[in-house]
């Protein structure tokens, strides 16, 4: 088996101490590649390279950066499947997800490759006489993005296409977890043509990648997706040279269902949004809170398409529910679920590991659904990143919504109801970044992805992207 090696100034390179990193199929234990494994040696390597290629890389008009970025898109679409099975090997999502995802990946190349056209200055009027205002748009510099294992693809394609559009270098550093996609984006960006040193990947300690990444006067910007644990750390390293960060953080979004919503229409947009990527997800539903007058029917439905679903190794068909990414994930939602039944709670469907036949080598959880579920479990405290959905019974929408704001996080929300009166006034009250109305499934390239309190800072998607990889300068002209 060949070993995975990192990117950095146009060179395929090993780590410098020759170190690898095993990784493994969730679904069935087997070793599917091996990579390089570097640490802050490499990573500040890539990051002189970005930082030399930055003058020439910017100083190109947008036309043409925006022709290596559809050049990228058209070869990311060429090799969808290619990459879909890599994606579904590593990290275990089904192959029809994984093909989605690569193709939202590739529409993040398009979309951005005509972003990169319309970074537009101003013109202010004076005060002065004799003096006129500009404002220009430019790009902040190098930029150091680090990804999640849970998109491995499409997350490394929303930081890398609006950054490379306006003008910055990157280097990505992507979870050691799930390398094997990074790599072959990098070897599909090869193709295309990037100049040397303009994106650089580095595989390998997150702690020595980090710590390099913050402390070079030459990192601008830090582009994170991951924990709020870990996002905190990045933003306090960042202050030590005052870095811009864009964070990307935890969820532990509600759904409230109300008595008036097309419960056919619930039932799907909640299994899509909580069982999709096995619950692996910033954004999926992680708390459900049902009227009570419809809490039984409702329960009944979703139970139903629950045990509907197969659940396996994403690379066979059929499967609609692949693995965790690895036991310490399993131990996680196990504990959820234990604290949820000792104190009360039901399993109405799941509640257990998958461990006999195909399972057995794998780490695989039951989907489950919970009842008779109240607000001091852990469960309804924490996110739990796995295919477990508590549900809550409600009163009234005041309280629906004061119930839904009791957290510290702020990404996504969601809302099923058929009274449109209702559905502005329910969205303007959430405290969450992006609210999907009768959607399990909001997010679009063109659309700005981010959260409120301890789930963010800044924006992904849509041109509100490009801002996060822009300064702002202005100039005043005094004239003679």
């Amino acid at each position: 088996m060949e070993i995975g090696k990192m990117y950095i100034n146009g060179e395929w390179v090993a780590a410098v101490d020759a170190g690898t990193w095993k990784v493994h199929n969730p679904a069935t234990g087997e070793l599917v590649g091996e990579v390089a494994f570097g640490g802050g040696v490499e990573a500040n390597q890539a990051i002189a390279a970005a930082h030399a290629a930055f003058p020439a890389w910017s100083g190109l008009t947008p036309r043409e950066r925006a022709k290596y970025l559809l050049k990228l898109h058209d070869l990311v679409r060429a090799n969808r499947d290619d990459l879909a099975e890599r994606i579904s090997a590593e990290m275990g999502k089904p192959l029809r997800e994984a093909k989605g995802e690569v193709l939202g990946a590739a529409d993040n190349f398009l979309w951005y490759a005509e972003e990169a056209k319309r970074v537009y200055g101003e013109t202010i009027p004076s005060s002065v006489p004799g003096k006129r205002l500009f404002v220009l748009r430019q790009p902040v510099g190098v930029v150091a993005a680090i990804t999640p294992w849970n998109f491995p693809v499409n997350m490394v394609a929303r930081k890398l296409a609006p950054a490379l559009a306006a003008g910055c270098t990157v280097i990505l550093k992507p979870a050691e977890s799930t390398p094997l996609s990074a790599i072959r984006l990098f070897e599909l960006m090869e193709e295309a043509g990037f100049p040397a040193g303009v994106a650089n990947l580095v595989i390998g300690n997150p702690a020595a990648i980090g710590e390099a990444f913050l402390a070079s006067e030459h990192v601008r910007k830090i582009a994170f997706t991951g924990s709020t644990r870990v996002g905190k750390l990045l933003m306090a390293g960042a202050a030590r040279t005052v870095k811009r960060v864009s964070l990307e953080l935890g969820g532990h979004a509600p759904v409230l269902v109300f008595a008036d919503a097309n419960l056919d229409q619930a039932v799907h947009g909640v299994f899509e949004s909580k069982y999709r990527t096995s619950g692996q997800q910033c954004i999926c539903a992680n708390r459900l809170y049902v009227e009570d007058s419809i809490h039984d029917a409702f329960v009944e439905k979703l139970k139903e398409r629950i045990l509907a679903a197969k659940v396996g190794d994403g690379r066979e068909k059929g499967v609609e529910i692949g693995p965790l990414v690895n036991a310490a994930a399993v131990e996680k939602v196990m504990q959820h679920v234990d604290d949820a039944v000792s104190k009360g709670a039901k399993a109405v469907v799941g509640g257990h590991r998958l461990t006999e036949g195909a399972y057995s080598q794998g780490h695989f959880m039951a989907p489950t659904l919970l009842t008779d579920v109240d607000e001091t479990m852990l469960v309804c405290q924490q996110e739990t990143f796995g295919p477990v959905l508590p549900v809550l019974r409600f009163q009234t929408e005041d309280e629906a919504i004061e119930r839904a704001n009791h957290t510290n996080y702020g990404l996504a929300a969601y809302v099923y109801t058929n009274n449109l009166s209702r559905a502005l006034r329910v969205s303007e009250k959430l405290e969450y970044g992006m609210v999907g109305v009768n959607d399990g499934e909001f997010t679009q390239t063109q659309a700005p992805f981010g959260g409120f309190k301890e789930s963010g800072l800044g924006r992904e998607g849509g041109h509100h992207a490009m801002d996060e990889f822009l300064e702002v300068k202005m100039v005043s002209i005094a004239l003679d």
